[in-house]
């Protein structure tokens, strides 16, 4: 069972589902409309991880690249980070090799939140 969800909030969220799927491989699980038709709240999976996500009226600030991260574990990073930057993530640090044995690498999504991927699996 899940027990942490991070919420991100983007000015277009319809927009934002579509991108998180093509650019970092998340699937809607739900998507609540508003009566007006706009994204209230959805709910996206990558394998057993979950995020939730809605609507903010204007853009947030740009966090800085070291501000807060969101860790997500994938099996390739490599091509990971090739399908985020095909779908125009900017890459905030290349794949690396960590000394306690994970590859990793940063991207910024379409809304300026960093996302962390790696193959660390505590």
């Amino acid at each position: 069972m899940r027990t942490i969800y991070p919420i991100f909030r983007y000015p277009d969220p319809r927009a934002a589902i579509d991108w998180l799927g093509v650019a970092f491989g998340f699937r809607a699980h739900a998507v609540h409309e508003a009566p007006d038709g706009t994204v209230a709240h959805a709910e996206l999976v990558l394998d057993t991880g979950m995020i939730m996500l809605g609507g903010r009226a204007d853009a947030a600030p740009r966090p800085a690249d070291d501000a807060w991260s969101v860790y997500v574990a994938v099996p390739d990073v490599d091509a990971h980070c090739a399908q985020a930057r095909a779908a125009g993530a900017e890459i905030v640090r290349e794949p690396f090799d960590t000394d306690y044995g994970s590859r990793d690498y940063a991207a910024r999504d379409l809304a300026g939140n960093v996302w962390s991927f790696g193959t660390y699996r505590p």
